[in-house]
């Protein structure tokens, strides 16, 4: 009996494990493909709009069967109001940062700044008193260089890896580069915001299906609105792609993106927010090798270094916390 319990536990952990590893690569796959679509003038908003409501839409279903016992009897006023933040923060400035950031640099900055997040919440929680901050302690200062160190390794990395040349333009453009890089920090920023409000929000309304499902409702609703107000229409900014190539991509996305969201739930459910949190770097690396195998742009020697200089102290930082 014993022997069977270790076997089903072994098995269940390689499972989660090859599942995380998947979802990571998928999200990094669905990056690359972005990329040159994004670059033939596809309006990042419009994307952001109909994805967040596709999201919406898949993911209701499962709210209403797994977390209705767990809605509250009325929501209230603050409620509310976090769900707008969360909407506005986690859907729309995030997601319309990070695709005109990684359409301006490259699929595989984008996903290495994401792995600032975590450092980034850690001194948003320290300062809010949501995280145990003692310099005395060895895990508190482990926390604190391993998050110098990954900010460091993004810089780094942000800066050796030169632009790549887009068609028709003679030298790299690389003031849009380092629009780019900022546009993702703040991406990254956003994020880190967003998670520890989510996570304060859980609390008073622990209902991760039908969060996501509001948020990405009400985040396509004020995505959209954003870009009528700013461009006076609502559509995708260009004529070079057909109507087909856009709904593809925005059901491929919606579909990845909540498949992601309930596989990490469940995980997040039955080993813990480390372990989720672990598996991060492995969207870089894919990024890295879809960018060298798809869109021409080879990894070089020095770039893998500084990449593994950027990943391998976030693990330590996930390790400690």
């Amino acid at each position: 009996y014993m022997a069977a319990t270790v076997a089903a536990r072994w098995w269940e952990d390689a499972a989660i494990s090859v599942g995380m590893v998947a979802v990571q690569l998928a999200g990094a796959a669905y990056m690359v493909v972005l990329t040159p679509i994004l670059a033939l003038g596809l309006d990042p908003l419009f994307l952001v709009t109909f994805g967040s409501l596709s999201t919406g839409i898949l993911t209701l279903p499962f709210a209403l069967n797994l977390d209705r016992n767990k809605w509250p009897s009325e929501l209230s006023n603050r409620l509310i109001l976090e769900l707008v933040v969360l909407s506005l923060g986690g859907v729309t400035v995030f997601q319309a940062l990070m695709l005109d950031g990684m359409k301006r640099t490259s699929p595989a900055i984008a996903s290495a700044m994401l792995n600032l997040a975590p450092g980034f919440i850690f001194v948003v929680a320290g300062c809010l008193r949501f995280e145990r901050v003692d310099l005395k302690c060895r895990y508190t200062r482990a926390k604190i260089v391993g998050t110098l160190l990954c900010l460091g390794g993004a810089i780094t990395m942000s800066i050796l890896q030169s632009p790549a040349t887009p068609p028709g333009r003679r030298s790299p453009d690389l003031a849009a580069w380092v629009v780019g890089c900022l546009c993702l920090l703040g991406a990254v920023l956003v994020l880190s915001g967003t998670i520890i409000l989510q996570a304060a929000t859980l609390i008073r309304f622990p209902a991760p299906f039908t969060l996501c499902a509001m948020t990405s409702l009400i985040g396509a609703l004020l995505t959209g609105m954003f870009q009528v107000f700013t461009t006076g229409r609502l559509g995708p900014g260009t004529a070079q792609i057909s109507t087909g190539i856009i709904l593809s991509l925005v059901f491929v996305g919606s579909l990845v993106s909540s498949v992601s969201i309930m596989y990490q739930t469940w995980v997040l459910e039955k080993k813990g927010p480390v372990l989720v949190s672990l598996f991060s770097p492995t969207q870089t690396v894919g990024s890295a090798i879809f960018s060298a195998l798809f869109l021409g742009r080879v990894v070089q020697p020095a770039r893998f270094v500084h990449t593994c200089m950027h990943t391998l102290p976030e693990i330590r930082v996930h390790i400690y916390i």
